[in-house]
């Protein structure tokens, strides 16, 4: 049987992902600082990189990355942080993701196969995909 989760707990975790999504960098990264972890999913297997990222947050998502988050780490939807920002047109995050490691060809759709849907042609250099 499984015990539910504590409802402080749930807020807390609420509250950190609610930080991704509105850019609060400082106050994220208090939060990772005294401890919580960087790739902390909700429950559709969405970091707080790709919260940040999808957003629009180019501070946050350093400082998520400077700290270890997975560039990388694909949701349940089996998408990455480089591709959400490639559909939302976050060029800075995407610059941010790509210096962070963040490989353009993982995840489904890819960040690549999304600059392809869009006609992103200088994404597509950048990725080396042209």
């Amino acid at each position: 049987m499984t015990e539910a989760p504590d409802p402080e707990v749930v807020e807390l975790a609420t509250k950190i992902f609610d930080l991704a999504r509105q850019g609060e960098t400082e106050a994220l990264s208090a939060y990772l600082d005294a401890g919580v972890p960087v790739n902390l999913t909700n429950d559709r297997g969405d970091t707080l990189v790709m919260l940040a990222a999808y957003h629009g947050h180019p501070a946050a998502v350093r400082a998520l990355l400077q700290r270890g988050a997975d560039a990388n780490r694909v949701n349940d939807r089996g998408q990455t942080p480089l591709a959400g920002a490639v559909f939302k047109g976050e060029d800075e995050v995407v610059r941010a993701l790509l210096d962070g490691g963040a490989d353009p060809a993982a995840g489904t759709p890819s960040a690549v196969d999304t600059a392809r849907m869009f006609g992103k042609e200088e994404l597509l250099e950048r990725f080396g995909s042209a």
